[in-house]
């Protein structure tokens, strides 16, 4: 009796463990690698970027990443650099020198699934270093390195100097001048560009508007919208054939593209006279943006214009009240536009009016 209870509980336990299905194993359980690794030279600081996993190794998706944590090797110059594999949660020949938690990332910045770290610590001007960087999730399992990466830390240009900017109409034009010298203090080599920075407030992240670094030492930005304060900074590029260093950006400066072209004049002035007033009217000004009238009376003619209406005329008509019998007046309109700092038109021709 004993023995085929047993054998029923044995067939009970197998009959549960086929309902799971087939266990998982462990290394597909692992977060998938991360991919998009870049570096830039900057400063005195190497930049590094990729894009954390969201899905495990299997493709199943990945809810609990918690770690990613940075590795770098100092290389040889020109060997081929080591390869990153992983053992015990280490990379093998590779110092771990960063451990980011994504709930409290800094100084790393996190942008959706992009990370941004700045290795500071014990570089070399010269020194070729590769990195690798590994995903960790909730219960501490750890994916394969990603793509190495090796980046020659070359010394940087310091910061383009006396960034100055001109706003116009639509536009605002820059200009600077070239660093003194690198930042470890020796002179200037390798081929060098600048690119320009803009944002749109002091606190924005400042983007490249040049598509690519520009040798001159000048840049107009065009296609802007007038009133609206731009923010500018210049970072110089140097380029060697072991790879490539940027400056810190300029002192940033700011800038307010205007509206700078007045409307039309106003046409087809004409003036008459009635019983103790004249009355003057003429053609709109065809701009869309035209906000007003500004009317001018001289008398006798050929004495200076005086202005007559203490504000803008909001139509095309205007009869002047403070006039007397027996005198000879000359009259010229302009009209004044919506910009923030209004622009008045050139006058309109000047017609003359005898109050009897």
């Amino acid at each position: 009796m004993r023995r085929l209870l047993v054998v029923a509980l044995i067939g009970v336990a197998a009959a549960g463990c086929g309902r799971k299905g087939p266990p998982v194993a462990p290394e597909r359980r692992v977060p998938a690698v991360v991919s998009g690794l870049t570096a830039t030279v900057e400063g005195n600081a190497i930049v590094l970027s990729w894009m954390n996993p969201t899905t495990r190794a299997d493709g199943t998706r990945m809810k609990d990443l918690t770690r990613l944590r940075v590795h770098r090797r100092a290389e040889a110059p020109q060997a081929e650099p080591k390869p990153a594999v992983l053992a015990r949660g280490a990379v093998v020949g590779y110092d771990e020198i960063a451990s980011i938690r994504l709930a409290a990332p800094a100084p790393a910045k996190v942008e959706g699934h992009r990370i941004t770290w700045i290795d500071r610590t014990g570089l070399a001007v010269g020194r070729r270093y590769a990195y690798a960087v590994t995903a960790v999730d909730g219960i501490g399992r750890s994916s394969p390195p990603s793509a190495r990466l090796a980046v020659t830390f070359l010394a940087a240009p310091r910061r383009p100097e006396r960034l100055t900017a001109s706003a116009g109409e639509g536009e605002v034009s820059l200009s600077w001048a070239p660093p003194a010298a690198l930042v470890d203090g020796s002179p200037l080599s390798g081929a060098l560009a600048y690119e320009v920075l803009r944002a749109a407030s002091p606190e924005a992240l400042l983007t490249p508007v040049t598509p690519a670094p520009i040798t001159a030492t000048g840049f107009t930005d065009t296609g802007l919208q007038n009133d609206l304060t731009y923010y500018y900074a210049v970072r110089a590029v140097r380029r060697e054939a072991e790879g490539v260093a940027q400056s810190e950006p300029s002192a940033p400066v700011a800038a307010t593209p205007a509206d700078l072209t007045p409307p039309s004049a106003p046409a087809n002035l004409v003036a008459v006279p009635s019983e103790g007033a004249i009355r003057l009217a003429w053609s709109p000004s065809p701009e869309p943006d035209v906000a007003g009238y500004i009317v001018y009376r001289a008398s006798p003619p050929g004495e200076p214009y005086v202005r007559v209406t203490p504000g803008l005329v909001q139509s095309t008509v205007f009869t002047d009240r403070t006039v007397e019998g027996g005198r000879t007046y000359a009259y010229v309109v302009t009209a004044v536009d919506r910009a923030r700092r209004a622009n008045e038109s050139a006058r309109s021709d000047a017609v003359t009016a005898t109050l009897p």
